[in-house]
């Protein structure tokens, strides 16, 4: 007897990251952490294996009374200066002169669950990169939407003709238009786009907002890691020049920034031409945050306020050692990458490097050898991702030549 909806997908969940880091951990214990290359996970760890969790971050995090810790937040839309304090940090380092508003969330994820529920109709389709963090399309199936999926590259460069032909492909078919850029340090590749393609899509998607109203859902998880940190947000002064039918939904990542995964902490900040375009939104958002999450961890919300505030400067050097070692780390895969010819996908800053491999039946069997000899990665559409955020610098060095050994080895 099923006693779930008729329209549920009964298919088990089969998570790969999870599976494969599991499998890790199993290799580790028998041959050694020394033996083998765990490149699965995405979170920051540090030169010695362990999972990196700021000292600025999580003494400050200490000191919070248990009561704040135990209390509910002041309201399910977020406490006030967490809200504020959102909008400054994530839009306020570049000239964003449009209407916003603030909504916290479980950690970026709420936000792009959100935004998918509360902007399109089910049946209705979500526009995906092709490359892309496979939990996109698991909401999508969760929120009974289909997805269209655009090619993320056109050689080394943003593939904006995909980007407009799956857009076209849909517009008139659906009530609105939603879809999902991960910029900056795209999750899997590690690509950031360029302002001119950040400008293109915008004066594109303002010609599609002639039909039907569309939303640009920027998630940046990992926005906090760019490489030229002092620029990562000019690129959002190109919203400035959007239409009054498209709106654009930032999908920040506490989770990410603050190396505190597991408190699921975020924010929606929604912007738009005009107050009353983002007040119809933020009223629709609040209905969905009090109707599923009710609210978000007080504690974690004012850790975040005082940590970029009180003790801005200590983060700020903190996080400055891991970029440092994110540089070195991707730097040595890249290069010595190009000296084997082991093809990657760009990559310009990030968590991140995928191997490209069209071909995902040979992804398959590729993958399987790469696990048969403890180098443990997670499979994407088209490749293979390599988590340099967990390899030490001394793993990532030889990596490459190994992995395209065994990748000719798959023709």
């Amino acid at each position: 007897m099923n006693f779930t909806k008729n329209s549920a997908n009964l298919t088990p969940i089969e998570d790969t990251v999870f599976a494969v880091v599991s499998k890790a951990k199993e290799a580790k214990a028998k041959f050694g952490a020394d033996q083998v290359v765990d490149a699965t996970i995405g979170s920051l760890y540090d030169e010695a294996g362990n999972l990196v969790a700021f000292k600025s971050v999580f003494d400050n995090y200490d000191k919070i009374k248990k009561e704040v810790k135990a209390a509910y937040a002041s309201s399910f839309t977020g406490n006030p200066t967490f809200r504020q304090r959102v909008a400054e940090w994530t839009i306020g380092a570049a000239d964003v002169k449009l209407a916003h508003s603030v909504i916290a969330t479980p950690g970026g994820t709420g936000a792009v669950s959100m935004t998918f529920s509360d902007i399109l109709e089910p049946g209705e389709t979500v526009i995906l990169p092709d490359i892309a963090w496979g939990s996109y399309a698991l909401m999508a199936t969760d929120k009974q939407l289909k997805a269209k999926k655009y090619k993320m590259f056109d050689g080394n460069k943003f593939n904006l003709t995909s980007f407009k032909e799956t857009v076209m492909s849909v517009i008139n078919d659906q009530n609105r238009i939603c879809v999902v850029i991960n910029d900056p340090c795209h999750n899997p590749t590690g690509y950031t786009m360029t302002r001119g393609e950040w400008d293109e899509v915008i004066a594109f998607m303002n010609e599609c907002s002639k039909q039907v109203p569309c939303v640009i859902l920027n998630d940046i998880a990992y926005i906090d890691y760019a490489y030229d940190l002092e620029n990562s947000r000019k690129y959002m002064e190109a919203f400035n020049n959007i239409s009054e039918q498209v709106m654009v939904v930032v999908a920040f990542s506490c989770s990410k920034t603050m190396t505190s995964y597991g408190l699921r902490c975020g924010a929606a900040i929604l912007l738009a031409q005009s107050a009353e375009s983002v007040r119809q939104a933020e009223i629709v958002f609040e209905k969905s945050a009090r109707a599923i999450w009710s609210n978000i961890p007080n504690a974690a919300m004012d850790n975040f306020y005082q940590v970029t505030t009180e003790h801005y400067d200590d983060f700020m050097n903190e996080k400055a050692v891991y970029i440092d070692y994110l540089k070195q780390r991707s730097e040595i895969f890249k290069t010595e990458a190009e000296a084997c010819s082991l093809p990657c996908y760009p990559y310009k800053e990030g968590f991140f490097v995928t191997i490209q491999i069209e071909d995902n039946d040979r992804r398959d069997r590729y993958h399987e050898l790469l696990l048969a000899n403890n180098i443990f990665t997670v499979k994407v559409n088209h490749g293979i991702r390599v988590a340099v955020c967990s390899l030490s610098i001394d793993k990532c060095k030889g990596l490459a030549a190994r992995m395209k050994q065994y990748l000719d080895v798959t023709k």
